[in-house]
């Protein structure tokens, strides 16, 4: 990847374009992880290639490309979020009111569903270690805290995790034996 970097840095506009194509879906599930509307995601992916090209000459460890490149796309992501209302439109809200759906939905307990719920510094830290596979390392140099402070986020994140897993199996369990 390296080598590519410093393509795209010598002005190799297609060595830009397959950096960033690799890594697309892994920039598109953080984004989603943190924005969670798919406009707001291509929103902050665009922005992000914008910047990421207008400043990748300034990048001085190619190695790191793509820690750069995800603290960029964090970084207008938390533009987006502070510049959004925290309005809920009508048209976005479920429309089932089923009471059997509502059951029925309860029983299912999705891992992805609960990250998604962890407050934001949480869950950026799941995310990023678990579905981007960074190292402890290298979270702390894309979100500019200590490796400890990584360390308490993940560690608080499995703990809130494991504590909704088992209320989970437990509301299964207690509904399957009424």
């Amino acid at each position: 990847m390296a080598l590519e970097v410093k393509r795209a840095q010598q002005g190799d506009r297609e060595a830009f374009i397959r950096l960033l194509r690799r890594l697309e879906s892994e920039l598109y599930g953080l984004a989603k992880s943190i924005v969670r509307r798919d406009e707001d995601c291509a929103d902050a992916i665009q922005e992000t290639t914008l910047k990421a090209y207008k400043a990748l000459s300034t990048l001085q460890k190619p190695q790191f490309f793509k820690t750069w490149l995800i603290r960029i796309l964090i970084n207008e992501c938390n533009t987006l979020l502070r510049g959004r209302q925290r309005t809920v439109v009508m048209a976005e809200l479920p429309e089932t009111s089923a009471a059997a759906d509502y059951y029925a939905d309860s029983r299912k307990f999705d891992l992805r569903e609960a990250v998604d719920q962890l407050e934001d510094t949480l869950r950026v830290a799941i995310h990023l270690f678990y579905f981007q596979d960074l190292s402890i390392k290298q979270i702390a140099a894309v979100l500019d805290i200590t490796e400890g402070a990584v360390k308490a986020r993940l560690h608080r994140a499995r703990g809130i995790l494991a504590d909704r897993v088992t209320c989970a199996k437990e509301a299964n369990i207690a509904y399957e034996t009424l």
